[in-house]
């Protein structure tokens, strides 16, 4: 993964003013994806919790292209998706998480997509939440991102991931420890 010039889980004030400016330009680019919601909404969030900044730079910096996909609705914060055409270049080659990487006797990859998640401290998409970003877009159509997969599924060894392919969303599934070139995962952060 990527690492920000900043220190610890803090972007310098260079650092996230470049960022702002980077959201800010896509935001603006695609209103359809947001609709509803101001910059000035986005930017009063962010201020308030700065953390949140170095997870949106890391999901920048991995190739995620993290842009404003809604607001939840109980808690009022502003969602964030890797909004990428092609699931995040730097977030490729990676099994589903941590045990199915244990379980690789050989040809292990580097990372697990849930662990890379956590450290960048998002979430994979839900099968609903994936379905909703190709509501608002074509993303996809080459490569495929895991999804957050249900425990019943997972306790079985399998795991989720979904992709677009003849104008359609398909939720497939395989075996957790697989792991492809053209296989990553876009994450989600709540601000």
């Amino acid at each position: 993964m990527a690492k920000s010039k900043s220190t610890g889980n803090h972007l310098s004030a260079l650092e996230r003013e470049a960022l702002l400016n980077t959201l800010q330009t896509r935001f603006e680019k695609n209103a359809l994806r947001h609709k509803g919601i101001t910059w000035d909404a986005v930017q009063e969030r962010l201020d308030a919790a700065p953390g949140k900044c170095w997870s949106l730079q890391q999901m920048e910096e991995t190739g995620g292209e993290p842009d404003v996909v809604g607001r939840d609705e109980a808690t009022g914060a502003i969602i964030f998706c890797d909004c990428s055409a092609e699931t995040p270049k730097e977030r490729r080659n990676v099994c589903y998480d941590a045990e199915a990487l244990a379980s690789r006797k050989e040809h292990k990859p580097g990372d697990s997509a849930v662990a890379m998640a956590e450290a960048m401290g998002i979430s994979l998409l839900t099968e609903d939440q994936y379905r909703h970003l190709q509501e608002l877009g074509e993303f996809d159509l080459k490569t495929s991102s895991w999804v957050a997969t249900p425990k019943e599924i997972r306790k079985l060894g399998g795991a989720l991931f979904g992709d677009r392919r003849y104008n359609h969303v398909f939720i497939y599934h395989n075996g957790a420890s697989s792991y492809y070139g053209v296989r990553g995962f876009r994450g989600r952060l709540l601000v």
